[in-house]
């Protein structure tokens, strides 16, 4: 009998544990912003739900994330350290002399942000280089 309450317990903690890590990315924001003097682009993602701002003045446009492109999001999301996301390096320089837009991505998560250094807008760190990419096609369409 304490084997059979001990594994339906194990069971029982571990489907709560896997239902835990599947939330975490539900209560994740992920912010992407680009700006310049002539460029303004802010692309904000939470809950399937993608908000696109490109320009200073403009009304933010809220687009629905369809399940293969949020699918995609959740999978680049998981690959990315978040503790190292401060220190990642940026690949080029050209935002030091307006050659480029400054980059930056901030992850908000269990009330904790993780934010980057500036990067060249279109020249993302490569460890965040697909997340990045699959929100700006969101400023696209």
């Amino acid at each position: 009998m304490r084997i059979l309450s001990l594994l339906l317990l194990t069971i029982f903690i571990g489907t709560s544990c896997s239902s835990q890590k599947k939330a975490d990315m539900t209560s994740a924001q992920i912010e992407y912003s680009a700006v310049s003097r002539g460029v303004f682009k802010k692309i904000i993602v939470q809950n399937k739900i993608a908000t696109v701002t490109n320009s200073r003045n403009a009304e933010p446009v809220e687009k629905k994330i369809d399940e293969t492109k949020w699918k995609q999001i959740v999978a680049e999301f998981s690959k990315v350290n978040l503790d190292n996301i401060p220190n990642l390096k940026a690949p080029t320089e050209k935002r030091f002399y307006d050659g480029a837009a400054i980059g930056n991505l901030k992850i908000t998560q269990n009330q904790k942000t993780y934010e980057t250094k500036g990067f060249d807008n279109g020249f993302p760190p490569k460890e965040i280089e697909k997340l990045v990419n699959l929100l700006v096609d969101f400023a696209k369409e």
